[in-house]
């Protein structure tokens, strides 16, 4: 199936894309390098917490390591100039991380309302074999539903001018296929809607929680309920532009009168464009929210850093109980446990 031309796409996209793809490869390889660090130690303490966080960094990093190609792709103004292959892998890995990462994000806010609201209640929820379990599941689960972009033909040409202007897009065509437009309402309600009710709902009891709280301080209240808010607006302005203008998309594009070449709908396709890059930011902010926001996450990172870097002098009962500091429960709401 060949894509109808927007050209003023492909302009928009030589300058923007590669600008904040190139900044989340700078920022976030090592902000999620370094959140693995600090989730495999909280992981080795017997903390589930620790499973969902290395996994949403090892999700975020593996999406960040194929932005070089994006960052390619999109300087060459939508074409893409290696395989077809690669492109089919690098976008599985791009819709692998976007919903596993909703999944895991869900999944913190769930522990963190359990562990507040009920701390002496649902132990088993709360085991590092459950939270490994659960982690996996997401995996598979992901892996499968994400499977058809691996067997569909990813690549095609766009014909802007016979001679002049022709592009191999990958993947995000216009108008879009059938198969796409149920895969993405699929995805939609399930890997976005509810996740984020999910963590709205979590976030709601654990801020009640700490207002009713009087054995946190006013200043610890303000820290942790900051926190929360930011957490909350962070899910929602990296994922719900997305997701907003593609359910606008399929709306459009799947209506069988639809006229490729209506103007509404172009325009619509180019702000979704601009909503799949801002998505990327993603990456950045889950690593700096749940890893190293907190005095403690900072503090094992600042350890890490100065055992690998070395201080050969220092002796080996230092060192292990340097690699072993107790890090506490990320969100700093171990205050109220």
């Amino acid at each position: 199936m060949n894509s109808t031309c927007i050209k003023e796409q492909h302009d928009l996209d030589h300058y923007l894309f590669p600008i904040i793809y190139i900044f989340v490869i700078i920022v976030s390889v090592p902000a999620n390098i370094g959140a693995l660090c600090v989730s495999f130690l909280q992981a080795k303490k017997e903390s589930e917490l620790g499973i969902y966080l290395f996994s949403l960094s090892l999700s975020d990093l593996l999406y960040a390591l194929t932005l070089p190609l994006w960052v390619n792709y999109t300087w060459n103004k939508d074409n893409w100039t290696f395989s077809p292959a690669l492109c089919k892998g690098s976008t599985f890995v791009m819709y692998i991380n976007f919903y596993s990462s909703t999944a895991f994000l869900a999944c913190i806010a769930v522990d963190r309302y359990l562990a507040v609201v009920y701390p002496l209640k649902f132990f088993f929820l709360r085991t590092r074999k459950f939270a490994f379990m659960v982690s996996l599941s997401i995996w598979v689960l992901e892996t499968i539903f994400n499977a058809v972009l691996l067997w569909e033909e990813e690549t095609v040409i766009e014909y802007c001018d016979a001679k002049k202007s022709n592009f191999t897009l990958c993947y995000d065509k216009y108008p879009l296929e059938k198969w796409q437009i149920n895969l993405n309402l699929f995805r939609t309600c399930t890997g976005y809607a509810i996740p984020l009710v999910t963590i709205i709902i979590c976030n709601q009891k654990v801020y009640q929680a700490v207002q009713h709280n009087k054995a946190t301080e006013n200043s610890e209240k303000k820290r942790i309920i900051k926190l929360l808010v930011s957490i909350t607006l962070t899910f929602i302005l990296c994922f719900t532009p997305f997701h907003v203008m593609l359910l606008i998309r399929c709306i459009l594009e799947g209506d069988i009168n639809f006229d490729n070449h209506n103007k509404s709908g172009k325009q619509t396709y180019t702000i979704y464009r601009i909503t799949v890059a801002l998505t990327s930011l993603n990456c950045v902010a889950d690593p700096i929210l749940y890893c190293f926001v907190t005095e403690t996450g900072r503090y094992d990172m600042w350890n890490i850093l100065k055992f690998c870097t070395g201080k050969h002098n220092t002796s080996q009962r230092q060192r292990k109980h340097l690699l072993s500091t107790s890090t506490k429960d990320t969100v700093e709401l171990e205050v109220l446990e």
